[in-house]
């Protein structure tokens, strides 16, 4: 029997680092992806496209049981949720969450192929024929050098963990190569106590020209 592949044990490197800066080359990996904007709080939009990720991630997964079994399909653990963040206006700031644009994302097996993503689709819209599943997209994509480091606590408490990212790139002569971030959400809001969420925070970065 194949062991189950649990991203906790085999990929720590890429989600679990340590509450301190570091560096780190990220691989190409595929992706269930959805585009949006608004206030994660409030936004009800923010909410579904949770759902609808979770809903074709799992189907993904439970497809053996449900009478197909992809090529080269192997037991594995559903990744985490990810983000990558930016804004709408750069000038209006993060004081209004109204502002936040987003792209979130769930990882999946290299076993997938569009024939699988279709399976996937048909599967959800099944037990839901109202989600919006051609609102996701799958793609591949590769973030190479990166500065990450793991955030315990409140999301709005973020911004003194980037501080110690900027520091940390100051320190060793890097520089962002985009304004967006990304995190990567480890602990399950709706069950967490905010003082001990984990969250990992990264940017992309390249070497500053002497």
């Amino acid at each position: 029997m194949t062991e189950k592949h649990e991203w906790r044990k085999e990929d720590k490197a890429l989600y679990l680092p340590k509450n301190q800066p570091e560096l780190i080359t990220i691989p190409a990996m595929k992706f269930f992806m959805v585009k949006g904007v608004g206030d994660p709080n409030t936004s009800q939009t923010f909410a579904d496209h949770i759902g609808l990720l979770y809903s074709l991630s799992y189907a993904v997964r439970m497809m053996p049981k449900q009478g197909f079994t992809p090529e080269g399909y192997a037991p594995y653990t559903v990744y985490p949720l990810e983000g990558v963040w930016g804004l709408v206006n750069p000038e209006l700031g993060i004081a209004d969450k109204n502002n936040f644009s987003y792209t979130l994302m769930i990882r999946q097996p290299e076993f997938v192929t569009d024939d699988v993503i279709s399976r996937a689709k048909e599967s959800v819209r099944k037990k839901n024929p109202d989600a919006r599943v051609n609102e996701v997209i799958f793609d591949e994509l590769e973030e190479g050098l990166a500065a990450q480091m793991m955030h315990i606590g409140p999301y709005d408490d973020e911004p003194a963990s980037f501080a110690r990212l900027a520091a940390f790139l100051e320190e060793n002569h890097l520089e962002r190569t985009s304004f967006l971030h990304r995190e990567i959400y480890i602990s399950d809001a709706r069950k967490s106590d905010p003082a001990k969420q984990k969250t990992v925070l990264r940017w992309t970065v390249r070497k500053k020209e002497v």
